[in-house]
């Protein structure tokens, strides 16, 4: 019967300090402990790794958000190609929000460029205690022929702009001289550089990866200083064919705290998770 009392998934709007409406979607298991999760570039909520995650983790008793960056999916604002740090800053949003609701946010969950915005998050703030980076590009230099052309760089500089389309030959977005420029300014090592030794974080990547080489993972293991590595053999960018895998990884990964909460709270009955979620705000 505790199991089935409280399930339920709510629509929830966070308001950034640009004044913009954030959606997301909370998967709330009646417990306290949260995990946020984080889409890629140009994406949304509601794509499958993150609904994949966020459900494994209700179904494991734990609450989980997940939600649109600014300029994405249901939220408000426009679109960038650039906005690592806006985005970081979006989390933040949603932290604070979480923590006023009596929430101890436990985790911060990104995939693609959700996974810098985790990295970006922790280096800045220092008040999360685990944070699962899946599949982001470290070398943020890398990757944009891809999307802009050989040449993107002489054409940004020529009309101030590029516009990205699909295969079809459909719009999809522009990128501007501006956005470029904050990409190739963000420094992912050191980001990884600053964060804190008692932070945990979780690389996850896929061998078969075409969009962000699964080397990349071991650049971030380089610098990270409390770092683990996890390489899905065969899983393409979004893991495809590999979706309860990743999802096993990541709940593995963040229930490790909790295991280490309670052979703390043995050794010290003093030390209590009230007490570790008050020093967290701190």
């Amino acid at each position: 019967m505790s199991q089935c009392r409280i399930i339920q998934q709510r629509r929830i709007v966070v308001e950034n300090k640009h004044g913009e409406k954030l959606v997301g979607i909370l998967h709330e298991r009646g417990s306290k402990d949260l995990v946020v999760v984080c889409h890629g570039i140009h994406s949304s909520k509601e794509r499958i790794p993150m609904v994949n995650i966020a459900a494994v983790l209700e179904n494991d008793g734990i609450s989980a958000f997940r939600f649109d960056f600014a300029g994405n999916g249901e939220s408000e604002g426009l679109f960038r190609y650039g906005h690592y740090r806006r985005e970081a800053d979006d989390i933040r949003a949603v932290v604070q929000y979480f923590r006023g609701k009596d929430y101890v946010v436990t985790a911060v969950v990104g995939h693609s460029k959700g996974g810098n915005a985790v990295i970006l998050y922790a280096a800045k703030y220092s008040d999360v205690r685990v944070v699962v980076n899946i599949s982001g590009r470290f070398d943020l230099e890398r990757g944009m022929e891809g999307r802009l052309g050989k040449d993107f760089r002489q054409r940004i500089k020529r009309d101030g702009f590029i516009d990205v389309k699909n295969r079809r030959g459909t719009f999809q977005y522009r990128v501007t001289e501006e956005s470029l420029i904050e990409r190739l300014t963000t420094d992912m090592r050191a980001a990884c550089q600053s964060i804190n030794q008692n932070c945990r974080v979780l690389t996850v990547h896929g061998s078969n990866d075409k969009i962000v080489p699964f080397e990349d993972a071991f650049e971030f293991d380089k610098i990270i200083p409390n770092h683990k590595v996890s390489i899905v053999e065969g899983a393409d960018h979004e893991y495809t064919l590999h979706q309860n895998e990743l999802a096993s990884i990541v709940l593995d990964f963040i229930k490790e705290d909790f295991h280490q909460d309670m052979d703390l709270s043995k050794q010290s009955p003093s030390s209590t998770r009230a007490d570790k979620s008050l020093d967290s705000r701190l």
